[in-house]
């Protein structure tokens, strides 16, 4: 079932942008000394190629579309073309300081799963860097509670290749669940909408996770 999924997946296209974001604003979240990193989701390896000249560390990719896997093997160390469900395995244990998950791991029917397989990838102390959609992201409350809509695009929160959305409560309860220890979880791209603050003032910051439209974590391996 898992390897069906993958191959519908594989086949939708996406505009050459979606592959090609530096995710600059993630680089501040690598912890020092991470000098051995693979980047899951690498796209055309932009995000990766910022960190081997940041950190001079080397780095892998793994990612679904050939396309773009090609692009990205220029930029960085090593890139494996597949779904990572099927080629994580080909990974050597015990040898990587960081795993990196851009927006990724909501795109995995069990990232549950994955999480736990990547364990033994990592180092001891080894780190999980993740980016994660906040389905609670104000834009996406005012079309479904205001507009009763749910419509998938080719990118975003309701991107038409997610399977699982997440909050910020269920982000931790993701990582926490599968014995990692969260150093830290920061709401990032904030919206600078007006009515989200009066909405947040009058609510007395209930709304306040609505903010953002993805959370950073950083989570350490147990």
């Amino acid at each position: 079932m898992l390897q069906i999924m993958s191959i519908m997946v594989e086949n939708i296209i996406k505009p050459e942008s979606y592959y090609e974001l530096g995710r600059e604003e993630m680089l501040g979240f690598i912890p020092k000394g991470c000098n051995k990193i693979l980047d899951i989701g690498c796209g055309a390896g932009h995000f990766g190629y910022h960190l081997k000249k940041r950190f001079d560390a080397e780095v892998w990719g793994i990612e679904v579309n050939p396309n773009q896997s090609e692009i990205a093997s220029r930029l960085l160390d090593k890139v494996i073309c597949g779904d990572v469900v099927q080629v994580i395995d080909s990974v050597p244990d015990n040898y990587f300081d960081c795993f990196i998950f851009n927006d990724s791991l909501e795109h995995l029917t069990y990232p549950n799963e994955i999480l736990r397989i990547v364990k033994n990838k990592l180092v001891k102390n080894g780190y999980i860097i993740a980016s994660i959609p906040n389905v609670r992201y104000i834009v996406n409350l005012k079309e479904l509670l205001l507009d009763k809509d749910w419509r998938y695009r080719d990118e975003g929160i309701l991107d038409n290749t997610h399977f699982r959305f997440f909050t910020k409560k269920s982000i931790i309860r993701l990582f926490t669940e599968n014995k990692y220890e969260i150093e830290s979880i920061k709401g990032i791209n904030p919206t600078r909408k007006f009515i989200f603050d009066l909405i947040n003032f009058f609510t007395l910051g209930f709304f306040s996770d609505t903010r953002y439209l993805q959370f950073a974590v950083v989570a350490r391996k147990k």
